[in-house]
Formats: C-alpha cells, sequence, structure tokens
C-alpha cells in the first residue's frame, strides 16, 4: 500500500514536471507569450471599465419627476422600496458590481417614455446618480437623477 502511494506521488510530480515544461516551450514559442519576469510591476488592482453615459441632476421639485411622460426608477433596495416609494416609480436596485439586466433595459424602452428619471438613497455617492449613468451608458437617452434622491422627495411629497 506505501509503494502505491508512492508511485502515484512520483507519477504526479513527473506529470507536472512534463506539462510545465510543455507550457513554458509553448508560451516561448509564441509571439504574445507571457513574460516569465515582468519587465516592470504588475498592477494587481485594476478598477473595472465603467460603462457610464452622461445625465442631468434634477431638483425633487422638477415638473419631469411626476411627468407622465417619464419613466420613473426607483434605484433603491427593495425594502427601502417596500417602505415608501412614488406610487408610478419602478423598482431597479442598483447593484455596484452587478449590472443593470438587458430585459429591464428593453422594458424602459419598449415604454415610449420620453424622459428617465432615476432617484436612490442620496449617499454619496447616490445609487439613483449611478444607476442614471449606467441606463445612459447603455444607450438610454434623456437620463436624469434626482439631487437628494429618496429623502428628498419624501420630504417634498
Amino acid at each position: 500500500m506505501w509503494r502505491d502511494a508512492k508511485k502515484i506521488v512520483f507519477e504526479a510530480f513527473l506529470f507536472a514536471v512534463g506539462f510545465s515544461a510543455l507550457g513554458i516551450v509553448v508560451n516561448l514559442v509564441r509571439s504574445d507569450g507571457i513574460l516569465l519576469v515582468p519587465k516592470e510591476p504588475i498592477e494587481i488592482f485594476v478598477p473595472c471599465k465603467e460603462v457610464s453615459g452622461e445625465v442631468k441632476a434634477l431638483d425633487p421639485s422638477d415638473w419631469l419627476v411626476f411627468s407622465e411622460e417619464t419613466f420613473l426608477i426607483d434605484a433603491r433596495e427593495k425594502e427601502a422600496y417596500k417602505e415608501w416609494h412614488i406610487s408610478t416609480a419602478k423598482n431597479i436596485p442598483f447593484d455596484y458590481l452587478e449590472g443593470v439586466d438587458d430585459a429591464q433595459v428593453r422594458e424602459i424602452v419598449r415604454s415610449s417614455k420620453k424622459f428617465v428619471v432615476v432617484y436612490g438613497d442620496g449617499q454619496d455617492p447616490d445609487s439613483g446618480e449611478q444607476l442614471a449613468k449606467e441606463l445612459a451608458g447603455k444607450g438610454i437617452r434623456n437620463v436624469h437623477f434626482v439631487k437628494g434622491g429618496a429623502k428628498a422627495l419624501r420630504f417634498r411629497q
């Protein structure tokens, strides 16, 4: 039994050395191979590419917020949305790590509304502003966000 274990470890070692050598040879032959020793320090923290468009900030009392021509979006978490929201607002929670679902983008486009207004948590950074920028970056036009977010809108009503 001990002899079998030694044989397995030895064969695993041979496979590891053999495939490592093969990988190094293939890498050296390729014109765009990976450097074995980097010439300069490698960046290990690289921020994600931002898909961000231009958006306009709106005052909470702006007529666009409550217009029938506006697709109104609440970018806060579902719990905050359930606690309070404007009755015509659709909840699309903004996630800083995941992008907006394409189905939600298509729904906004299909609505044929002239404007998109997003309100968020009003913090810094504001989830509403971030979602608005992402939507604008995906090609939606006339996107705005409410300065101060839901807090500012709630006190206005």
